[in-house]
């Protein structure tokens, strides 16, 4: 299948949408052509003609036609301000009266952006026309700017309202334009992080334009020099696919070891796979984005191209699709259902079906829902967006009332943060929501776990993209509404089913990274022993039991002992910059592969935080850093996603930004001349912070910014690279009387987060 699906069928919207409707006469109502609709790259500037031939019942005076845009396309905002800047456009029409554009970001859901040709002082009859000119470049103007993600077809919804009623019905033809991906970038070798001797796993290989779409125009010759054996395994071929991506699959490695694989295109070293780690053990690591939306719902493209690109272009081994509840009408639940039953393929790609309960936070907030079985009822939160309420006595309005439906389903779900967020004080029941998404393309939120400690939750970790651009698993946020790159789950399990990453699932055997793929296996050796609770014994107390020496992430564990011991192996892509040890809401130990006198001339910066909790959490930072009597020799951006915001080297000494955090975190590394001389002086809107660069060293320099976990830090790295594997045991002391959720936090030098699901032992 490829990911060339155009504009979604209209019977699978939402009600509400815009969407051709039976009897919708042009003869009548009138008729449209837009040119040209050849395919253009991303953000690309180019010119579109929309001309409107009105049809026999005319156009009455302040009546006009409209063109409606998805609300989550970021392409340039259309203007009538000034001729000679981007995304200028024009109107006019050859009847009498005068014609004007109003332009506005009001429209509903998923159509946002409206634009609106206005006719007053006068009426059009049959035969005239109206223009709209996207782009008009006649006074100085580059054209429109277009989105940053590939989509098969880019909507034009054009509807028009001649009776001046401010209802715009949509005409019978509508239009689209193929959004394709520009040229090479970066290329991305993919892995699975831990396999068994023996057992197949597979490589992908892609090329991805700036804006992280996979892109076509990749084309030489492949060299590959794994760091051991690989059965299977071609050294080199030609890469030209014509669907974006390359997927060798059915490879393995027969003996113990740690797989990297370095890719050579036209013999220059172009990326590096890995680390999967070949081991003897229990389980193996499954990869999963579990949610996202196309354009069925609030996102974009069809369902089937979100599929393909979760299994094809980002290499998943497991992935389901998350619609918001209240637009998902009945014909695409039951076309949704159809296609998770025909992609679930065991042993290479699980699907799950499912759908995102979207209540208010008042009444719990969003929270995934996962189906173990296809035809099962979605019980939404409202109808909000559905005119058909056939089905309305199935809703359930809060979270208690969902939890009490699900009863007797075979069902897990998640607590997120999307645009609303959840509630986790509001209701909770544990034997069916089992986890918390503590990253996402919106951003990070740790309090989403730390603050149930106090309440006694005992969740996983997971984190998904929530991506609304149809790249579930590689969901780059573009340039508009999300601030963060997509996170990835790894399921611990031993095979790849249905069943066993449901048990995963519920046993909250898995962790999650901010995109990254890193290997991590988190333990605790009981030296008096202990009973683990396969199920969690505050929602099933008679829950049968067994005796163990040792708990994994995710375990709950009844223990008598005082102290156990932590044993933990990472490997990551990159460099390990710090592991965080925590038992709850407590920093135990900060473990870094380097001590003071490894320290170089190397300074990192960093901004992080949000405003608050909710939709309008986007922080802005804008800022400058100066180095006195320092000279920059080298300049590395952390965590800039959007290419277009303004962060970069400023002469010899200074480094200036204007960014946006989300509660993630981003900044920049500079290595330095002259390093242990002079100050750092940096001025933000939000707070200085000015330091000694003597004074800089291993442990962080911070400022702390109010709002929801705003800080502002810097800190010395050594000037090289730094280790990619940290293996390490530690005692832990156990405190009596409570919960102890033991976990660690992975930061990589380049920017990525990894958490494990906590271990809870208790007395």
């Amino acid at each position: 299948m490829k990911n060339n699906f155009g504009p979604v069928p209209s019977e699978l919207v939402g009600d509400n949408a815009p969407s051709v409707r039976p009897g919708d006469d042009p003869a009548l109502y009138g008729s449209a052509v837009l040119e040209p609709t050849t395919p253009v790259e991303t953000r690309s500037f180019q010119t579109f003609k929309l001309t409107y031939t009105v049809g026999k019942l005319g156009i009455d005076d302040t009546g006009g036609i409209q063109v409606a845009f998805r609300f989550i396309g970021d392409m340039g905002r259309p203007q009538t301000d000034n001729p000679s800047a981007p995304n200028y456009a024009t109107v006019k029409s050859n009847g009498e009266g005068r014609i004007g554009l109003n332009i506005r970001k009001d429209g509903f859901r998923p159509w946002k952006l409206l634009v609106t040709a206005e006719q007053s002082g006068g009426y059009l009859k049959e035969g005239e026309q109206i223009e709209i000119v996207f782009g008009d470049t006649s006074r100085g103007s580059p054209g429109m700017l277009m989105q940053t993600f590939v989509e098969g077809g880019y909507e034009f919804r054009v509807g028009t309202d001649i009776q001046a009623t401010n209802n715009f019905l949509p005409l019978a033809q509508q239009f689209s334009i193929p959004i394709v991906a520009g040229p090479v970038h970066r290329w991305c070798g993919v892995l699975p992080t831990l396999r068994r001797p023996g057992e197949r796993f597979q490589l992908g290989l892609k090329a991805e334009d700036i804006w992280g779409n996979p892109t076509a125009q990749a084309r030489g010759r492949v060299r590959l020099e794994p760091s051991i054996p690989v059965e299977g395994l071609e050294s080199s071929f030609d890469f030209s696919p014509e669907d974006r991506a390359l997927t060798i699959e059915n490879l393995s490695c027969a003996a113990e070891g740690e797989l990297r694989i370095k890719v050579f295109v036209d013999d220059t070293e172009v990326t590096e796979a890995g680390p999967l780690m070949i081991a003897n053990g229990d389980v193996s690591g499954f990869w999963g984005d579990l949610h996202g939306q196309s354009g069925e719902t609030v996102g974009i493209g069809q369902i089937e191209s979100y599929f393909d690109f979760a299994r094809n272009k980002s290499f998943l081994d497991v992935t389901s699709h998350q619609g918001n509840d209240f637009q998902m009408n009945k014909a695409f639940w039951t076309h949704l259902n159809e296609l998770t039953g025909k992609l679930d393929e065991p042993g290479r790609h699980v699907v799950f079906p499912g759908y995102e309960w979207s209540g208010n936070t008042a009444v719990g907030g969003d929270h995934n829902v996962y189906f173990r079985d296809e035809g099962r009822q979605i019980r939404r939160c409202s109808h909000a967006l559905l005119e058909d309420r056939s089905d309305l006595d199935t809703d359930c309005h809060t979270l208690t009332d969902l939890y009490a439906a699900f009863e007797d389903e075979n069902v897990v779900m998640y607590a997120h943060v999307g645009g609303r967020y959840a509630n986790i004080e509001y209701d909770h029941n544990p034997e069916i929501e089992t986890a918390v998404e503590m990253h996402s393309a919106w951003g990070t939120f740790e309090w989403i776990l730390t603050d149930g400690f106090k309440l006694g939750r005992r969740v996983g970790v997971v984190c998904n993209s929530d991506g609304h651009k149809g790249r579930p698993g590689a969901s780059f946020p573009g340039s508009s509404t999300f601030g963060a790159y997509g996170g990835l789950t790894c399921f611990l399990t031993d095979k790849l089913d249905r069943d066993s990453i449901f048990e995963a699932m519920r046993r909250r055997h898995h962790y999650g990274t901010t995109g990254c793929r890193m290997h991590m296996d988190v333990g605790v050796s009981l030296p008096d022993g202990g009973t683990l609770y396969e199920r969690n014994p505050d929602a099933m107390p008679n829950t049968p039991t067994h005796q163990v020496d040792r708990a994994v992430m995710g375990d709950i564990v009844k223990t008598t002992a005082d102290t156990v011991e932590l044993s933990l192996d990472v490997a990551a892509h990159a460099g390990i910059e710090r592991i965080e040890i925590r038992n709850g809401l407590t920093v135990l130990e900060t473990v870094r592969p380097y001590e003071k006198a490894d320290l170089g001339e190397r300074i990192r910066v960093l901004w992080s935080g949000a405003e608050y909790r909710g939709r309008g959490r986007n922080t802005t930072w804008r800022g400058r850093a100066s180095f006195d009597q320092a000279k920059i020799n080298r300049f590395e951006m952390i965590n800039q996603w959007n290419p277009e915001r303004l962060f970069e080297q400023r002469g010899s000494n200074s480094v200036i930004w204007d960014t946006v955090t989300t509660g993630n975190f981003m900044g920049f590394d500079v290595w330095l001349e002259n390093g242990q001389s002079g100050n750092l002086d940096i001025a933000t809107g939000l707070g200085d912070l000015s330091v000694a660069l003597g004074d800089i060293g291993v442990e962080d320099v911070e400022m702390d910014a109010g709002g929801l976990e705003r800080r502002l830090k810097c800190l010395r790295l050594p000037a090289e690279r730094l280790k990619r594997q940290i293996k390490l045991k530690r005692s832990i002391k156990l405190e009596g009387g409570r919960d102890n959720p033991i976990w660690i936090c992975v930061t990589t030098e380049d920017g990525y987060q990894a958490w494990s699901s906590p271990i809870y032992l208790f007395g």
